[in-house]
């Protein structure tokens, strides 16, 4: 990882300095299927004008927040430099005041004005290759997170099942929550033994909840209230994951059923992965990405 990350940093670094000439954007058509995650995207429907944009021709890189910047402007830079935007950085859990680029977003509510674009991708967007069968795995759900005092509802599911057999759970710095609780970091490799995989909502999103649907295992989580370029809204509980109450009351009953229905198990995976597959072509990726940027500055008012 340290070496991807290595990569990414010196690629985009040298990318950053290329001229201008470099970058050049001709508009395409789009089907029917690239237009609708355009449109998921970026919900935007009349104009608008931005309070206190940034040009981007005069846009320099901020301090913090190195991989945000680089994934954005790997869009931002094909567009004309009089192009004016804003953006927030970060773990997003409201609605901007204004149009602006975001990571993530609720869902929950009237989200317009946070336009999606695919930022930290290197954290986020991990899939997997999964050897190991379903069957195969053990009946357990594992369950490995950093947990924050603030994120109570994070500790509130340690409290009630750390002990559970059922549950193999640890934390990563509990010395600030729970001793007990703390461990080493596993490997994605040593997740996939599993059947089920705890797929808790930190600040915002689950990171891990990609690879898991990437996987012959399956992501146990509550109801989904945040989302990024991954389009988590569109998730159907019980379907592309194991949708538990918000207490956790019903962990152990809806573990218990899928063990005793490996089918319908099965069908969650296969519904998992199947829906992973559209991020997979750079092409697509790019052209969606575009497309929400375009429609983002041609709604602009002059």
């Amino acid at each position: 990882m340290r070496l991807t990350k290595f990569k990414y940093y010196i690629t985009n670094g040298v990318i950053d300095v290329l001229p201008k000439s470099f970058f050049t954007y001709k508009k395409e058509l789009c089907d029917d299927k690239v237009q609708k995650r355009i449109d998921y995207y970026n919900k935007l429907k009349s104009n608008y004008k931005l309070s206190k944009p940034h040009q981007l021709a005069r846009y320099k890189r901020p301090k913090r927040h190195s991989a945000y910047y680089f994934d954005m402007m790997s869009v931002l830079r094909y567009f004309n430099g009089n192009n004016m935007f804003s953006y927030e950085f970060g773990d997003i859990t409201e609605v901007p005041s204004e149009p602006s680029i975001v990571k993530s977003r609720p869902i929950h509510v009237d989200n317009a004005h946070a336009i999606l674009l695919k930022l930290d991708k290197l954290r986020h967007f991990k899939f997997v290759k999964d050897d190991i069968p379903f069957l195969e795995k053990k009946n357990e759900l594992i369950g490995r997170c950093k947990v924050s005092p603030t994120q109570v509802h994070r500790v509130r599911f340690y409290e009630k099942y750390f002990h559970h057999p059922m549950c193999n759970l640890g934390t990563i710095n509990s010395d600030r929550v729970n001793l007990e609780w703390n461990t080493k970091k596993i490997s994605i490799k040593e997740h996939l033994k599993y059947k089920f995989i705890l797929s808790l909502e930190g600040f915002d999103v689950a990171t891990n909840l990609k690879w898991i649907m990437s996987s012959n295992s399956i992501a146990v989580s509550p109801k989904l209230k945040y989302e990024t370029w991954f389009m988590e809204g569109t998730l159907i509980p019980d379907v592309h994951f194991i949708c538990i109450k918000d207490d956790y009351s019903d962990l152990e009953e809806k573990l218990n059923y899928y063990i005793e229905n490996p089918n319908e198990a099965l069908a969650i995976i296969k519904n998992a992965n199947n829906y992973v597959q559209q991020f997979f072509c750079k092409k697509t990726e790019k052209k969606v990405a575009l497309g929400v940027l375009e429609k983002y500055f041609e709604l602009q008012k002059s």
